[in-house]
């Protein structure tokens, strides 16, 4: 495995909070969402850090490397060019799959518009190295893949997530990204207990760590990127400091952003607990950092069926024997296996199909209202035109829609079709509904307008048949 070069303490870049950055002492590092940078319009912001000598890291969200499909090449060469143009030394995505169906569903193709976990199986874990192998081959620097939250959990797991990450690390040379939020989230929402998965954590492949905050609603945590960081968070993040010195740290902050003073106590906070973790020995068993995790009974089985004895946490021992390779049509069988699966689940949070055989209906209740209200907040992001123009008519209609029309495209093609949804219903005529049309017909023709007759020609019919 590469030895990558130490990061320091960092924090995610975002273009609200740009200027803040920049001004932040003690930031050696910071991480921008990659499919927000467009390689030959590189921010300012990113490009003054970068004078600075502050490191840029690409963190990817859409390639989806634990899908059934294989890695999109075309998305694998945006990845490698924004790692190119930012003049970055790793590369970063999820462990997770966005998108199901297509080709090897015979079903329509579906985007969750979110990082959904993939199922801990053998089949998932030979797809999903497989599907890292070949992302490897195709970045020009090292790639680290991250641990990611969830409301669900899959049925008939064979691995605890540590497990699953120590083979993917062991078979395919990858550098993990930990989450140490995420970990509390698992706990929270899943009964998995932080400490256990650190146990067997491969510690020398870590890339580096997340820190992030959320909140509680319901007995579910939300891993909203949104709230301060709480203190079981950086519980976790002194347990794992104390097993090994992480060699870079973030705070990521998507939105809802404080004041800058308020991110740099954040910060100060996270130095502090590695400072400290580092400095002492690891506390007594069952309590590491300061925070006690109730004790979780395993619910996962080894690969021989046995279930491990939670006193006996460490790093698998099954995984030694892993293969490296999986022959063609035993990866082409699996491949085949988890597509049906995940389509099977996406379906079901996206397009109300019936719940797969072993989910909580409830939890997956919980995750599609997550779904549709994520769409309608990105949604009104990417158009901000939309709420303005429905005001409060907007949020209900898009969860309406939402109900009943899955995601098939990106977050403006949702946009688009969302407008036209609406037009298509027959709304009444009014100020709003004239701007709803005239904002979608600049949107969804040529730009610019072709000069061509056939384009003109469809372009004048939409007019005539949106104006009815």
């Amino acid at each position: 495995m590469q030895q990558l070069r130490r990061l320091g303490t960092g924090i995610g870049w975002r273009p609200e909070i740009a200027e803040a950055v920049e001004r932040m002492p003690g930031i050696d590092w910071v991480e921008a969402v990659a499919e927000n940078v467009c390689p030959g319009h590189v921010p300012e912001s990113l490009l003054r850090l970068r004078e600075r000598g502050v490191t840029v890291v690409p963190h990817g969200v859409s390639l989806g490397l634990g899908g059934a499909d294989r890695p999109d090449a075309s998305r694998l060469t945006a990845l490698a060019e924004r790692a190119e143009a930012l003049g970055s030394p790793l590369v970063t995505e999820h462990i997770a799959f966005v998108r199901a169906g297509g080709p090897l569903t015979a079903s329509p193709l579906l985007e969750a518009g979110h990082l959904l976990p993939v199922p801990r199986t053998r089949d998932a874990l030979d797809v999903l190295c497989a599907n890292v192998r070949a992302a490897q081959a195709a970045l020009p620097v090292p790639l680290a893949v991250e641990n990611i939250a969830a409301l669900i959990s899959w049925p008939g797991e064979e691995m605890t997530e540590g497990q699953f990450l120590y083979d993917l690390a062991d078979r395919t040379g990858v550098h993990l990204l930990i989450d140490v939020a995420n970990l509390h989230t698992n706990h929270v929402n899943r009964g998995e207990d932080p400490s256990r998965a650190l146990d067997e954590l491969p510690v020398e492949a870590i890339a580096y760590v997340h820190v992030a905050g959320g909140f509680e609603r319901d007995g579910v945590w939300h891993d909203s990127h949104a709230h301060p960081v709480p203190e079981p968070v950086l519980g976790i993040l002194a347990d794992l400091a104390s097993r090994v010195a992480p060699p870079g740290v973030l705070l990521e902050r998507d939105e809802n952003f404080p004041e800058p003073a308020e991110l740099e106590r954040e910060l100060a906070a996270i130095r502090r607990t590695v400072t400290r973790a580092r400095a002492r020995a690891t506390v007594g068993a069952g309590t590491r950092g300061g925070v006690t995790y109730a004790p979780t009974p395993p619910k996962a089985i080894t690969g021989d069926g046995v279930v491990p004895d939670p006193g006996t946490a460490g790093r698998p021992e099954h995984t030694a024997a892993a293969p490296v390779e999986v022959p063609t049509g035993a990866e082409d069988a699996a491949r085949q296996r988890l597509a049906l699966a995940q389509a099977a689940l996406l379906s079901a949070l996206v397009a109300g199909t019936p719940a797969p055989e072993g989910f909580d209906r409830v939890r997956l209740g919980v995750q599609a209202s997550a779904l549709a209200a994520k769409r309608a907040d990105v949604v009104a992001k990417v158009a901000p035109e939309l709420p303005e123009i429905l005001a409060e008519v907007y949020r209900p209609a898009f969860l309406a829609y939402a109900q009943g029309h899955p995601m098939s495209g990106g977050y403006r093609r949702d946009a688009l079709d969302f407008a036209e949804h609406l037009l298509l219903a027959g709304l009444p005529e009014s100020a709003e509904t004239r701007l709803l049309r005239e904002w979608w017909l600049e949107r969804s023709g040529p730009a610019p307008l072709s000069r061509r007759p056939g384009a003109r020609l469809a372009r004048a019919t939409l007019r005539v048949l949106l104006g009815r």
